[in-house]
């Protein structure tokens, strides 16, 4: 499955990655150990300019990482076409036992990624650079993680064999318990959706709240709140929202939405969701930084708007999410 294009764009991209954030942790070494901004020596001069480079690089190539997740399920969706049994990337990601752990490596690094690059630009807003030191430091805890995504991902693919038998997407989240691999079978649909609906309840007036007087114990449980949204919104889209965009009861998958013939209304249902949950979390994760007198007033202003655009893609998500099941309610169905 290697010679497989999605299989080479995926590798070389998350090789290429690893070797960058490698040959960058060299230069967070040397920041480590020399870097002293009091200084005007010519060593510090150039690591200065060693961390512009550095820094830059690191911040494209994370931002490649992130992105790579939405290439790896389109490459999911794309190997289910030569495995038996699988009909969506659920059938693909369960093909073999690397998938799934793949998959949640990806999702977990857009946000560890991502706030490697929310410090790197408030680092560099300071003409001091107040967060060189705790950015790099974070780049050397980033590498096993790097290590472990580029690791899943070839144990995934080299395990894929087009006579593997894998179950559809009917199978891993359908209703029945004639098998040990249903996922969501026992869960009542009634509380959830009043759990998932007070859940975002909560989070605007959280959000309001903040927007109004920022409190920093406000943030961090409103950071908390959106670390529980995020697993709770979906479990809810796979078990409940999903079959009303398909507009077949029995037909629950995560995945089926990013298809072309549901308009592929996955990417914007999971691209609020997971936009949104980071700028919830990030406002309250560069809290600890305020103590940095160069960065006060960008750090304010950086979780001011940070927690406006949560609140932005925590309505549309909701819009979103909501709309075709509200329509089926409306219309009783029909349109």
């Amino acid at each position: 499955m290697f010679l497989n294009s999605w299989s080479l764009a995926l590798s070389l991209g998350s090789i290429l990655v690893l070797f960058l954030g490698v040959a960058a942790a060299r230069t967070a070494v040397r920041v480590l150990r020399h870097w002293n901004p009091a200084s005007d020596d010519n060593h510090q001069i150039r690591l200065e300019n060693e961390i512009w480079l550095a820094s830059t690089l690191v911040k494209y190539t994370l931002g490649f990482q992130i992105l790579s997740l939405i290439l790896f399920v389109l490459a999911a969706d794309q190997f289910c076409q030569v495995i038996v049994g699988a009909m969506c990337a659920t059938g693909a990601l369960l093909a073999n036992g690397f998938g799934m752990p793949a998959l949640g490596v990806k999702l977990a690094g857009v946000f560890f990624y991502g706030f490697w690059i929310v410090l790197h630009q408030l680092d560099i807003s300071a003409e001091t650079y107040p967060l060189v030191r705790a950015k790099y430091i974070y780049l050397l805890i980033l590498l096993p993680l790097l290590v472990a995504d580029l690791a899943l991902q070839t144990f995934y693919i080299d395990g894929l064999k087009p006579d593997i038998i894998t179950s559809c997407c009917a199978v891993v989240f359908g209703e029945t318990k004639a098998t040990g691999q249903n996922l969501i079978s026992g869960i009542s649909k009634g509380p959830l959706l009043l759990l998932y609906y007070g859940t975002i309840t909560l989070l605007l007036a959280a959000g309001i709240t903040l927007n109004r007087h920022w409190r920093r114990a406000a943030a961090y449980v409103n950071a908390g709140l959106w670390l529980f949204f995020f697993g709770l919104a979906l479990v809810v889209i796979t078990t409940v929202l999903s079959s009303y965009i398909y507009a077949m009861p029995f037909h629950r998958c995560p995945f089926c939405i990013l298809k072309p013939e549901y308009h592929a209304i996955g990417f914007a249902i999971y691209g609020t969701l997971i936009a949104g949950t980071f700028c919830g979390i990030a406002a309250a994760a560069v809290e600890p930084f305020r103590c940095k007198p160069e960065l006060t007033v960008d750090i304010a202003r950086f979780q001011k708007l940070s927690n406006r655009v949560a609140l932005f893609m925590l309505v549309s998500f909701t819009a979103l999410s909501s709309y075709h099941a509200l329509r089926y309610l409306i219309t009783g169905g029909e349109g």
